[in-house]
């Protein structure tokens, strides 16, 4: 092992000794030196885990998030310079987390929280105007091959619990209490302007939105996805700013 991958190593894990070959100028002690280092080291990236996955930590109380994310970060050193993109397996790693198991909706929250970073931190688009999409869904000899582009920042998840309520709930400090937790829901994340915005979909819905992000004609990727009210769907995509291309062969 080199010097350098013994040193991080050594960071992240307060089992393992002082690295070899440290010194300290004003000649104090390199161990304790070196442990002042660490835990700095994993206090940044324990906060920076509470900071993205604010409602994770209040599902679990502050004492458990700082125990399991710091079981996290000893196995998942940064891997990216953007402290943005830190975490991003946390949500697999909750779900294997035995502690956490009797909340067994914590790992799909921990994702609509990281679909979160990502639309805030997404590139900008400038959305089509509703006056182009609507006479464009209005010319039918278009229709079957007319595709749309969505913004960047657009992102759909389903879940098997209701993630959009329960997020929905610690935004106003409200309880779980009247949430049916066997009710799953589908959630679609996007940044309109600089508010990163979340909205629980239909169920059928988040397949019709994963067929369009792959580039399928909107009444294809209609004629895939299970029964689902598409009036509904296009109108909040519209409404939301969500559509930021139009692309059919016929179009001027």
């Amino acid at each position: 092992m080199s010097s350098q991958m013994a040193f991080a190593a050594a960071l992240l894990d307060r089992q393992l000794p002082c690295p070899e070959g440290l010194c300290s100028a004003n000649g104090a002690d390199p161990a304790s030196r070196f442990a002042v280092y660490r835990n700095n080291v994993l206090g940044s990236l324990i906060n920076a885990l509470a900071d993205g996955y604010p409602v994770v930590a209040q599902l679990v109380g502050e004492e458990f998030f700082r125990a399991m994310a710091a079981l996290f970060v000893q196995a998942n050193p940064p891997r990216n310079p953007l402290m943005s993109r830190y975490g991003e397996p946390f949500a697999d790693f909750i779900a294997a987390f035995e502690p956490a198991a009797s909340v067994p909706y914590l790992a799909d929250v921990a994702r609509l929280e990281q679909l979160r970073t990502l639309a805030y931190h997404a590139a900008d688009a400038l959305p089509v105007r509703p006056a182009e999409i609507t006479a464009a869904l209005a010319k039918p000899e278009i229709l079957g091959e007319l595709r749309v582009g969505l913004h960047p920042s657009l992102h759909v998840l389903g879940s098997a619990y209701p993630v959009v309520a329960i997020w929905a709930a610690h935004q106003r400090g409200a309880s779980l209490a009247g949430i049916d937790l066997n009710h799953g829901q589908s959630a679609l994340v996007l940044r309109n302007n600089l508010d990163v915005e979340v909205f629980a979909v239909q169920p059928a819905a988040d397949g019709f939105i994963r067929h369009l992000l792959d580039g399928m004609p909107v009444l294809t990727a209609a004629e895939n996805s299970p029964p689902f009210d598409l009036t509904e769907v296009l109108g909040l995509l519209i409404a939301r700013n969500a559509i930021t291309q139009l692309n059919a062969k016929e179009l001027p």
